[in-house]
């Protein structure tokens, strides 16, 4: 004899039934969106802006290269003056968190001849900062006073800005406005209107100028100021944008 199924069977059937009616207006659901978006047509467009800013700052970097016949007495030549180097900036402004040391070595030095091995000579020992200079009217003056110090290694300098979001403002203005133009102009060759903006992102930003070299000094600062000229910096943002079209 069959037995009638119990109550409990017929409720768990029932919620089953509910639950799978749900999972498939849910997929119905989601393949219409799915489908309103491959029906919307889109433009990815990216742009750029720039803007040009007087830099106020500058990173230079020198040092101190001495060569002794031991290694001991290299690097206690090499502390001793850079020890000067280190007060000559200090007594022209700069504060101490504005010095960094960049690179501490100490090598073999050796003379190569021919037909025979390479002979040791002595040890080089290199000390170089890499100095921060927050008022450019007076990077000349400090370049000139730790030469005399003994700084006889000057590899590099490069100029930035101390607070560059004015000018990142300014160069985001300008990208969004070539962006907007580019959209319009591809838009009305196309046969479309910019119907809304429907992602906007940016990319890169300000970034300090490129390392300049400069020549190593070898001997005593001249009698006349060292000149460094600052010129401009270019500011550059980089955006990208998704417009939605419509007829």
């Amino acid at each position: 004899m069959t037995r009638p199924l119990a109550p409990a069977i017929f409720a768990a059937l029932a919620l089953a039934g509910l639950a799978g009616a749900a999972r498939a207006q849910t997929v119905g659901a989601q393949a219409d969106e799915g489908g309103r978006a491959f029906d919307a047509t889109t433009l990815s467009l990216s742009a750029e802006g720039e803007a040009e800013a007087r830099p106020d700052q500058a990173t230079i970097t020198l040092g101190v290269q001495v060569k002794a016949p031991s290694a001991r007495q290299a690097m206690a030549d090499n502390a001793q003056r850079m020890s000067q180097v280190i007060a000559a900036l200090k007594s022209a402004g700069l504060e101490a968190k504005d010095i960094q040391t960049s690179n501490l070595s100490l090598n073999p030095a050796y003379d190569y001849g021919p037909n025979r091995p390479p002979k040791l000579t002595g040890y080089e020992a290199d000390n170089e900062v890499r100095v921060t200079v927050n008022d450019l009217a007076r990077l000349g003056p400090v370049v000139d006073a730790v030469v005399n110090a003994g700084a006889d290694q000057v590899s590099g300098i490069s100029f930035g800005l101390k607070d560059p979001r004015a000018a990142e403002d300014r160069a985001r203005k300008s990208a969004v406005q070539a962006l907007a133009a580019k959209a319009e102009l591809y838009a009305a060759e196309t046969g479309y209107r910019l119907k809304r903006l429907v992602n906007l992102t940016e990319g890169g930003g300000y970034q300090p100028g490129p390392v300049r070299p400069m020549l190593a000094f070898a001997a005593k600062a001249a009698a006349a100021p060292t000149p460094v000229e600052q010129g401009q910096l270019t500011v550059r943002i980089d955006i990208s944008g998704v417009y939605e079209l419509s007829k």
